[in-house]
């Protein structure tokens, strides 16, 4: 029995990553100073990858500078992330860096204590977990592989970020997760601490849980009318589909 009485019969949990099941903190601290010392680099000896070549693309055509060089694009992508701008290219581009940065063990990843075992109980149960965030793909799996307590990566059944699924805040997103997981808007719970992704979840058709933890931006704020809890063990989660 969870502590507020949060009890669900759901298909498939997806998850925000800062600040709920993670410190914001640690990504702002320690993820976007590794990223920036290494733009430059990336720019200059990688322009060439397919990743790279596409994100440097899309922020020629975000500023309107079809001809921008590296250095502009080092520009761009510092101003972004000052402004902590949620924008594909500097996703992507962070994600290439931080995924090399995990597989060589300068970096590892940060969950709450109450996540990993109540991911890990949620998956013994049969509940498929799927993770959306505005961080990429690549940065997701490397995340999700690189965490204190070893890789997680095999409770997780898929991922989704802003280029593969859209914006965060618009509920044709949560639309296209649904339809990519063949799982019914009404089965899926969304955990996150932005109040507007929760709107946008909820007015697709899913459930919606804020996870509200002291010192996190959004703590304050609130998560407007949406159910909270302050710890993923506030919440109990079970599904009636057959495992089999």
């Amino acid at each position: 029995m969870s502590l507020r009485g949060l009890d669900f019969d759901v298909d498939a949990v997806v998850l925000d990553i800062e600040g709920t099941t993670s410190a914001t903190g640690f990504v702002v601290d320690v993820l976007y100073p590794y990223s920036r010392s290494r733009f430059g680099a990336l720019l200059s000896e990688r322009s060439g990858d397919p990743d790279v070549a596409r994100a440097i693309a899309q922020v020629r055509e975000e500023i309107g500078e079809p001809d921008g060089d590296a250095a502009r694009i080092e520009k761009t992508l510092n101003a972004w992330l000052d402004e902590d701008r949620k924008a594909t290219p500097l996703k992507t581009l962070q994600g290439v860096i931080w995924s090399e940065g995990f597989a060589r063990g300068d970096l590892v990843s940060h969950f709450y204590d109450d996540v990993v075992p109540s991911l890990r109980a949620w998956h013994s149960a049969g509940v498929r977990l799927y993770v959306y965030s505005s961080g990429s793909v690549a940065a997701q799996r490397a995340w999700f592989a690189s965490s204190p307590e070893g890789d997680l990566l095999p409770l997780v059944s898929g991922l989704y970020d802003t280029e593969n699924a859209g914006p965060k805040q618009e509920p044709e997103s949560y639309g296209r997760i649904a339809e990519a997981t063949g799982i019914a808007p009404g089965r899926l719970l969304f955990l996150s601490d932005r109040p507007g992704e929760l709107d946008a979840a909820r007015a697709a058709g899913w459930h919606a849980v804020g996870i509200r933890r002291p010192g996190e931006p959004y703590f304050e704020q609130g998560v407007g009318d949406h159910a909270e809890a302050g710890t993923f063990d506030e919440i109990s989660i079970s599904t009636s589909r057959s495992t089999a």
